[in-house]
């Protein structure tokens, strides 16, 4: 494919919450094409919506909050928020008319809901809040001697703190050996198949760096910020966010649509196979589509949100050294299946302080640290948003979580044997009586849907440093620089590729930083 005009093209590797941001922000802020090219048949990566018979699953679960105000008003500027009060009345009386109506075809449905944030921890079959605090709640569930070991605990931890060399390290010193015992490390091995003193502390600090149970406390005693952005409070601990009517993949098909409309150009089952370098730049490269068939695209600029282990393994006409190869191949990843259940109701009903329909639990997930299953996380979708359901009113969408390695004995599973797996954990834990509540139920396998932080993680500066020599080279989002971000810093971090761009600036530090917490890492060291 070659480009009959002088205009230059960038292509972008992957349709995912980075690579279409990327694409849209390059058509706002410049003048260069954007080719964006997609494996799969949808948009939105790991943040995609799946439809099953009008029921729709959110792969992972995605909250629409972020501390960068610019983030929340560019998903607003996509979906506008719907005017409606955020009270939990409100909120309920919204799901009430749905289970009364259904959709109204006059409605908006291009719009983000305001919805309320609940989830807790499901340990030894008793709710929890999460974060876990020592709530009269906790108390009376955990114990007055348990309550008390976890107070010393913390105390211990607040006067002899540890070097924070593991995420063992990092728990610990923010809650205490007790609480990280009960709520931490069994639901932290699950997740990725490794015990919290073998994974590097950098996991915490890019993902609930201003976490701990001193933070919980005093985000109890402060005045309630009713904002939705909720200025000031760590993410773990949001009363509300916002979330797209039907799912987290609506936004970011219309966002598709929108780079279409500006002259963008999307190509869905085209996977980027090979990348051609001349002189040190990337010139090229080869893709292949559904049918098999190949073809090579020419581009001035190369933007890349595919796991960085296969971005080294592409290259052609440059020589990667061998210690560089050897660091990304061995870098790990975790997969992840979601299986949907749809039941009549759950066997385990709502004693929360949280109105809910029908007396359903009301929580959006929930953390299981049952240490019998398997099962990691569980999502409720009726909660996320009323209109993920075909039949609000009659049944209960849920979503059960596993992490696991492809290959491993649960991904070698046959869809059958594990649904009837999945349905047997799920009877085990006291959320359906029987196989018999089940109506009907489907599996979403990710590959290394979760970068990992063992292995050769800690050599991964040196594949950084070998990257950035190649100038218009530029990695973006969760997979492509191998760090576990949430959706907004993805976002972020193409937006700064794109700004790097635009200003003709060979500094890529800003791309890298996103996410770093660096006051953590000062600490730290």
């Amino acid at each position: 494919m070659k480009n009959e005009s002088n205009q230059k093209t960038a292509i972008i590797i992957g349709a995912g919450p980075a690579g279409l941001t990327a694409a849209i922000e390059m058509l706002r802020k410049t003048s260069i094409k954007p080719i964006v090219l997609e494996e799969s048949d949808v948009v939105g990566g790991i943040s995609r919506t799946v439809n099953y018979k009008g029921n729709r699953m959110d792969i992972g679960g995605h909250r629409f909050f972020s501390k960068d105000e610019s983030i929340m008003n560019w998903w607003t500027s996509v979906l506008p928020l719907q005017a409606k009060p955020s009270s939990d009345d409100m909120l309920l009386n919204l799901e009430k008319e749905y289970a009364k109506q259904g959709p109204d075809p006059e409605k908006e449905d291009r719009v983000m809901l305001i919805r309320r944030r609940i989830s807790r921890i499901f340990y030894r079959k008793k709710f929890f809040n999460y974060p876990v605090t020592l709530s009269a709640d906790a108390i009376s569930k955990m114990g007055f001697f348990t309550t008390l070991k976890c107070g010393f605990g913390f105390l211990l931890a607040k006067i002899n703190k540890r070097e924070e060399n593991s995420l063992e390290d990092f728990y610990i010193n923010r809650f205490g050996k007790p609480l990280y015992s009960m709520f931490f490390k069994n639901y932290t091995h699950k997740v990725w198949g490794k015990e919290p003193k073998e994974l590097d502390a950098d996991w915490g600090a890019q993902r609930v760096n201003g976490l701990s149970l001193a933070s919980i406390i005093k985000n109890l005693l402060r005045r309630k910020n009713k904002s939705i952005g909720q200025e000031g409070v760590e993410k773990s601990l949001i009363e509300q966010f916002i979330y797209p009517k039907f799912g987290p993949g609506q936004l970011w098909e219309c966002v598709a649509d929108e780079i279409k409309h500006l002259g963008g150009t999307i190509l869905m089952n085209t996977r980027a196979t090979a990348i051609n370098c001349e002189n040190g730049v990337v010139k090229s490269v080869i893709v292949t589509g559904k049918d098999g068939e190949k073809q090579t695209i020419g581009c001035d600029y190369l933007l890349s949100s595919m796991p960085v282990k296969d971005l080294i393994s592409s290259f052609r006409g440059i020589e990667v050294p061998s210690r560089v190869m050897d660091i990304a191949k061995a870098l790990p990843y975790r997969d992840f299946i979601t299986v949907g259940i749809l039941v009549n109701e759950l066997a385990i009903k709502n004693r929360s302080k949280y109105a809910s329909f029908n007396n359903r639990i009301p929580d959006t997930w929930i953390y299981i640290q049952e240490d019998s299953v398997r099962l990691g996380r569980l999502q409720i979708f009726n909660n996320w948003s009323p209109y993920m359901v075909a039949d609000y009113k009659s049944t209960v969408w849920i979503g059960l979580e596993y992490f696991c390695n492809e290959g491993d004995d649960l991904w070698s599973k046959s869809n059958e044997e594990f649904k009837k797996f999945a349905i047997d954990e799920l009877i085990k834990i006291g959320y359906i009586s029987s196989s018999n509540d089940v109506i009907d139920s489907h599996i979403e396998k990710v590959k290394k849907a979760y970068p990992a932080y063992f292995g050769t993680y800690h050599q991964l500066p040196e594949v950084i440093d070998w990257i950035d020599g190649i100038d218009n080279l530029f990695c973006i989002g969760r997979n492509g620089q191998h760090r576990y971000n949430n959706m907004d810093h993805s976002m972020m971090t193409a937006i700064e590729a794109i700004d790097c761009i635009a200003s003709n600036s060979g500094d890529k530090s800003k791309i890298w930083n996103v996410n770093t917490e660096q006051e953590y890492h000062e600490q730290k060291n």
